[in-house]
């Protein structure tokens, strides 16, 4: 099953709720096509903006023609930036990873705009890590930092909510 049909199965995002996403860049899982899925289905779609060393900022996905080259191969949306504080408004934020752990620890590629950006979220939204199945671990490193995942969604076996 897609990630995209994971996502809209009814479970995970319900229409009308706001989807922090992300474009895959390289082996990330996901497409490009999942965000026009998910915009589809009803959700509203924000995604990262690289605008410097600090959090990232966020811009709503109005389909793959709205989207320019960014930093580090990404590819980034057109038009007004609404800063890092609209991760507030997220009910869902997926969050690219190359590993994470049964008790939600991320491993991410190491420039941290994440690691300052999650923090920015309202209290209960679900921050999900998207990998591979073979991308979770028993245990992973962590740094005070680290904001701990409450789920993790794979191609194969869907959603795991942790604790």
């Amino acid at each position: 099953m897609s990630l995209a049909s994971l996502l809209t199965s009814g479970r995970i995002v319900r229409p009308g709720q706001t989807v922090c996403a992300y474009v895959p860049i390289g082996s990330e899982p996901g497409s490009a096509h999942m965000l026009t899925d998910l915009a589809e289905f009803g959700a509203r779609v924000l995604l990262p903006v690289v605008a410097g060393p600090g959090p990232l900022e966020w811009g709503w996905y109005y389909g793959p023609e709205s989207l320019r080259p960014g930093p580090y191969g990404l590819r980034e949306p057109m038009g007004e930036l609404l800063g890092s504080s609209a991760l507030r408004i997220a009910d869902l934020v997926l969050v690219p990873a190359l590993a994470v752990d049964q008790h939600g620890s991320r491993l991410g590629r190491g420039a941290g705009h994440y690691d300052q950006s999650l923090p920015l979220t309202s209290p209960g939204t679900e921050l999900v890590a998207v990998v591979r199945d073979e991308e979770i671990f028993r245990r992973l490193p962590s740094e005070p930092h680290d904001v701990r995942m409450s789920a993790v969604l794979t191609p194969n076996r869907g959603l795991l909510r942790f604790g």
